[in-house]
């Protein structure tokens, strides 16, 4: 008995280290991030340069919808964000593969780009940096894909469900978008959520007839967001 109760231990521990055990294609986004981020503390010249800047977009420095992604403010930001891609990368990549994990990645930081760049497309002093909308979408890939999990945060003392969460954070985004909430770019966050939800179901489309209801139930945000848009409220 005491065997098999020490197998059962062992085997779970096991599972529990593979869950969260680095892959390839996680630690490259993690180092890339932490390089380019410390060469923008270590050079103001290089922050400016590649930070999102829809004057610089504009003026045809294109790179910076990329670039911009791989900076942060400072080591709070920058731990911040990598610490939510490591919670939520496997999820992604166990469900579908590291190549198409990098795919969301980069497609949800794009997208988190050119949200904001729709939305203050008449601010040409308007700027940003982090891979929050990057990781956003990765976030909500993971609760499309594994939406019984159950998440909680400090201040929230009993674990809720992933959706409900990934849900609340997309409506908190909207508010933050519309009263200009922190100095927080709320809409590549939620850029990088449309991002990462779309490509989930274009690899994934089973997911339609699988999860209908938490596909529909995730999709309610983003067609308020355009809504909202639409008749001049944010």
């Amino acid at each position: 008995m005491l065997e098999n109760n020490a197998a059962n231990i062992a085997i779970f521990e096991s599972k529990h280290r593979l869950m969260y055990q680095l892959q390839l294609a996680t630690i490259a986004i993690i180092a890339a991030n932490v390089i380019v981020t410390l060469r923008g503390f270590n050079d103001s010249t290089f922050f400016e340069r590649y930070k999102f800047s829809i004057g610089g977009i504009n003026a045809g420095q294109k790179e910076r919808i990329v670039t911009s992604g791989f900076l942060h403010v400072d080591f709070q930001h920058l731990l911040f964000n990598m610490i939510t891609l490591y919670f939520f990368a496997n999820v992604v990549i166990n469900w579908f593969s590291p190549t198409k994990f990098l795919i969301i990645y980069m497609a949800s930081l794009a997208a988190g780009s050119l949200l904001a760049m729709f939305f203050h497309r008449n601010e040409p002093f308007y700027s940003a940096v982090g891979a929050s909308g990057a990781v956003t979408g990765i976030l909500y890939s993971a609760i499309l894909l594994q939406p019984d999990m159950r998440l909680g945060f400090f201040f929230i003392p009993i674990p809720l469900p992933a959706y409900v969460l990934g849900i609340g954070y997309l409506l908190y985004s909207i508010y933050g978008m519309k009263s200009r909430v922190g100095n927080i770019g709320h809409t590549a966050h939620f850029g990088g959520a449309i991002g990462g939800y779309l490509l989930t179901l274009a690899f994934k489309p089973s997911l339609l007839v699988t999860e209908t209801l938490m596909v529909f139930l995730l999709a309610i945000p983003i067609v308020l967001l355009f809504i909202l848009e639409r008749v001049g409220k944010i």
